[in-house]
């Protein structure tokens, strides 16, 4: 889909692998010894950045592939007999208390990750052993190389909290740029990434660039420090991410950019995610399960304070959507229904973090951009949601952007307002007489906020816009569950033909705005 088909993959092994640790020292538990490390560097961020700059004025250095004939033999089921001695986790036999732990290579991990611990201002290179995993003595990976390399890391949850931290991770790198969460509810979803380049952008192949180098550490008192050099054949970059675990994951992240290539569609700051049916369309049968997806909308707090809901689709063809904004205050991919018999399965959809994106700092001008891909399947990302600055992105161009990243069950700040909850679709027309042709019916549901204090006998008022099509049968009514606040806005669509149709809403009272703006995306079938 719009990544590496292999992410889905790795959601699955990793769930049945052991967790890894954080760090803090170089030392692993006694009893097996310790990690084995290179001769120490001096390191900072300043250094890092500089060599960023250096390196895109000299040719692209691809990452390492180590003995490939043998990677490529490491297949999904002889990768997923790999996992880590949690013995040897980084950190885990000091002071530290979030152990790291490491990702085997394999076929669908050929790219090897230079990791290094970092303490006092110097970085010693993590050595690669096959002493640090637990493999079947005939499995092939103990043929690879000395100092093969590590595909990627996970930080384990503390020494000293609740949960064992040999069984439990909550970061985890492995693939590309991307990089994952639980957030609050403990369950890992969509992804982030270091930057997205054309995705989907007529004429051109999207780029996928790595984070080539990782150094880890030192440890704060609720998390850990990483630095990462990221370079593509069009990009390099540097990655300072402070990861803090708390309530959720709260990651704040700097990181300088500069350009060898050219892009039209220029990401920041993405979000990837799925997203195959919810309650709003759902073809007849596909599945037994009432919905799928690990993100059911893109939230927008624009820099005027506007609030937007779009819900997501899973549409015919692939389309983009730009939301125009200057210095937005937020954005992010939220997963707003928690009720788990809307999913009924053991994967835990209902528990699937939301990302918020917070800037810092002004961005500029630029716009929101959703991309949806067709999916007829959960195992494929089909959702982008990015920045993208309206600075060309050229040859020879540098951006510096800083942000946090919020992995909870929410936003962090919620809207006062009332929020949608539902978007529900149907024929149009009324009960017991013959349903036209090109009419469809929808059900916008909205909750919370000024809507559970209207007096008794007041509606709200629809207030709608579309780009084409008319308007008929609108009106308002309480959802009639006994939940205070609980309203939905009913109406009807007529349009002709088969584009796309931009659609807005909220709900007033008078001259207040009760809600936030719910658009929607038509894509009439």
């Amino acid at each position: 889909m719009i990544e590496k088909p292999d992410r889905r993959s790795f959601l699955k092994v990793a769930a049945a692998t052991s967790a890894l640790g954080a760090v803090k020292t170089s030392e692993a538990s006694p009893a097996k010894g310790k990690l084995e490390f290179g001769a120490p560097e001096p390191f900072s961020f300043e250094a890092l950045k500089e060599t960023a700059r250096r390196r895109i004025g000299e040719p692209y250095r691809p990452p390492t592939q180590p003995d490939p004939d043998i990677t490529g033999k490491i297949d999904y089921e002889a990768w997923g007999k790999i996992s880590y001695d949690t013995d040897y986790a980084l950190f885990a036999g000091g002071a530290g208390r979030f152990p790291i732990e490491f990702f085997h290579l394999g076929m669908f991990f050929k790219k090897s990750v230079r990791v290094y611990a970092v303490e006092a201002g110097a970085a010693r290179e993590v050595l690669y052993s096959p002493k640090y995993f637990n493999m079947p003595e005939d499995s092939i990976a103990r043929k690879l190389s000395p100092g093969a390399g590590f595909a990627g890391f996970r930080i384990q949850e503390p020494t000293d909290g609740p949960l064992d931290w040999r069984k439990n991770d909550w970061v985890a790198f492995l693939g590309a740029s991307y990089f994952r969460a639980i957030g609050e509810l403990r369950q890992y979803g969509l992804s982030a990434r270091g930057v997205a380049l054309d995705t989907w952008v007529a004429g051109k192949s999207e780029e996928f660039p790595d984070f080539t180098n990782v150094y880890i550490g030192p440890e704060t008192e609720d998390g850990l420090l990483l630095h990462l050099l990221l370079e593509g054949p069009s990009i390099v970059g540097a990655f300072r991410i402070l990861g803090k675990r708390g309530k959720g994951v709260v990651m704040d992240v700097d990181c300088s950019l500069h350009l060898r290539g050219a892009f039209t569609r220029f990401g920041i700051a993405p979000l990837t995610s799925m997203f195959w049916f919810s309650e709003t369309k759902k073809p007849t049968a596909v599945d037994w399960r009432p919905e799928v997806h690990d993100s059911d909308g893109l939230s927008m707090w624009t820099g005027r304070g506007e609030r937007l809901w779009r819900p997501l689709n899973n549409p015919a063809r692939v389309t983009a959507s730009a939301f125009g904004d200057e210095n937005p205050k937020g954005f992010g991919l939220m997963q707003r229904d928690r009720n788990f018999d809307h999913y009924l399965d053991g994967v835990f959809y209902d528990r699937r973090p939301s990302v918020w994106i917070e800037p810092k700092g002004d961005w500029g001008k630029g716009a929101v951009q959703l991309v949806e891909i067709p999916t007829d399947d959960e195992i494929h990302d089909n959702i982008v949601a990015m920045w993208v600055p309206e600075k060309p992105a050229v040859p020879g161009s540098s951006f510096e952007f800083s942000y946090r990243l919020h992995w909870l069950a929410d936003e962090p700040d919620p809207t006062p307002l009332a929020r949608c909850v539902a978007t529900r679709l149907g024929n149009g027309g009324q009960p017991g007489r013959p349903r036209p042709k090109g009419v469809r019916k929808f059900m916008v549901e909205f909750l919370g906020g000024p809507l559970e204090k209207l007096p008794f006998g007041v509606k709200p008022e629809p207030v709608l816009w579309s780009s084409r099509g008319t308007f008929s049968y609108i009106f308002t009514e309480a959802v009639f569950d006994g939940v205070p606040g609980h309203w939905r806005a009913q109406f009807d669509l007529t349009v002709e033909g088969s584009d796309p149709v931009e659609m807005r809403l909220f709900l007033k009272s008078g001259d207040v705005v009760l809600s936030e703006n719910w658009l929607y995306q038509y894509h009439p079938f």
